[in-house]
């Protein structure tokens, strides 16, 4: 079971000392000539000028666009004035840990699928992420990599449910994961996401069917969880 949650909804920000979600749908073709994205600095643009696919150019500039407003509403800076760097990596100690904003005054994480964009603010370490729920074949598979507990409840799962289980405990540990900032660089079968982790609340976000999303957040308490559907308005 996922860990108990408040979640409250508003359409702006409400400030910096709480925990908030932005759901997002992902921009569909006819945003592709409304999309502002004069506030992404040039490191930003060559990574989405890079992508080969229209629509994936279009994910990366609208998610990371979406992002720059979020920040903005909560920090009172202009989007384009934001600047990001890297934290040092907790298996490593090298800075390509998760992304921080630079100066640090608040940490956030960013996730984006076909369908969603998430972006997840908080006063202490947060990590989001969202994925579709994938093909039977493709979860079997995956499962495999996870902890053990975790392969034994995927595996006593109804079979037509399975895709799904899995999918809860894969957002679960990738929002774990790109909370501590080591991302898949540590062993997927090191935690057990089922529930809490020591020091960390894990929970499972309302996102509709055929997708499966999570927030995870450092905090020796769980935590209530503002969910937002729509950007700040400027």
């Amino acid at each position: 079971m996922g860990t108990a949650a408040t979640f409250r909804s508003d359409a702006r920000a409400q400030g910096r000392g709480e925990v908030q979600v932005w759901v997002l749908p992902a921009p569909t073709a006819a945003s592709r000539t409304t999309l502002d994205l004069t506030a992404l600095d040039e490191r930003e643009r060559q990574r989405m000028n890079a992508f080969v696919r229209d629509g994936d150019r279009v994910l990366y500039g609208f998610a990371h666009g979406a992002l720059r407003t979020v920040l903005s509403a909560l920090t009172g800076e202009a989007p384009a004035a934001l600047r990001f760097a890297r934290a040092p990596c907790p298996c490593c100690d090298e800075p390509h840990g998760r992304p921080v904003l630079s100066p640090a005054r608040l940490e956030f994480s960013l996730s984006h699928s076909r369908d969603l964009v998430l972006i997840g603010v908080a006063p202490t370490p947060i990590g989001v992420d969202t994925e579709p729920v994938p093909k039977p074949g493709t979860a079997e598979q995956l499962a495999r990599m996870l902890h053990p507990a975790e392969r034994e409840e995927v595996a006593a799962a109804l079979p037509e449910h399975r895709a799904a289980v899995f999918a809860r405990l894969w957002v679960r540990k990738e929002a774990y994961l790109k909370g501590l900032g080591t991302g898949l660089g540590r062993d997927l079968a090191a935690d057990d996401v089922r529930g809490a982790v020591a020091g960390w609340h894990l929970t499972d976000l309302p996102v509709g069917p055929g997708q499966a999303a999570a927030v995870a957040v450092a905090s020796p308490a769980p935590c209530g969880i503002r969910l937002h559907r729509a950007l700040p308005v400027k």
